[in-house]
């Protein structure tokens, strides 16, 4: 977890509370608001795991405390005045009380950018993960693991210099969209952002001196 975060920054409201947004650190998608008072942000602090306050029970919870799907602490920031904090966490299951993936219904985007499509999958890869419904492929893979997913990506490199041999912009299409796909899911499997792919490539075109997308 960052070392940088300093609740004594944090202004609790005149119930003693603060927003706190629950976001994937992987996917980016958020979660849940629910709300932390001193308590449930100093155990989310030092167990590295979402503790929250309910309004409603007034009292303190561990989340995935019964379901098992418990949110392993991976950052928290405040915003510019401190009365709000983002907490980053890799899920083990759903974080809604109804059992899906984000207690947000999915947005549909009126005007999609060019990337969009990645976006919208790397979301879907998380959500098959933690809700696992019966007869999803994505959700046939994680249950299989790491070998399974390794071998498709394997597979699917192997497609695509195949098609490039080929000729086929047709077969080209095809397959490397596959090979996206389960390099999607590998990377779900290992919680490695894909905004931490994205920065290297940055970092690389920092270090050649040159700007976005030079080679």
């Amino acid at each position: 977890m960052n070392v940088t975060f300093d609740p004594a920054k944090v202004k609790f409201d005149e119930n003693a509370l603060v927003p706190a947004i629950i976001q994937d650190a992987v996917s980016k998608e958020v979660l849940t608001l629910a709300y932390m008072n001193q308590e449930a942000l100093s155990l989310t602090i030092s167990k590295e795991e979402t503790w929250l306050y309910s309004r409603s029970r007034r009292k303190l919870w561990h989340k995935g405390e019964t379901s098992g799907n418990v949110q392993k602490v991976t950052a928290i920031h405040y915003d510019c005045d401190g009365d709000a904090i983002l907490v980053q966490v890799i899920p083990m299951g759903p974080a809604c009380h109804r059992g899906t993936y984000s207690c947000f219904d999915k947005a549909v985007t009126a005007a999609p950018d060019r990337f969009s499509v990645i976006n919208w999958l790397e979301s879907v890869v998380a959500r098959r993960e933690a809700e696992r419904p019966e007869g999803s492929y994505t959700t046939y893979l994680f249950t299989k693991g790491l070998d399974k997913i390794l071998k498709k990506v394997g597979e699917e490199s192997a497609e695509v210099i195949i098609a490039a041999k080929n000729r086929s912009a047709d077969e080209l299409r095809h397959e490397t969209a596959d090979l996206l796909y389960h390099l999607l899911v590998l990377l779900r499997e290992q919680k490695l952002p894909l905004d931490e792919v994205l920065r290297e490539l940055e970092e690389r075109n920092v270090k050649n001196g040159k700007s976005h997308g030079e080679n």
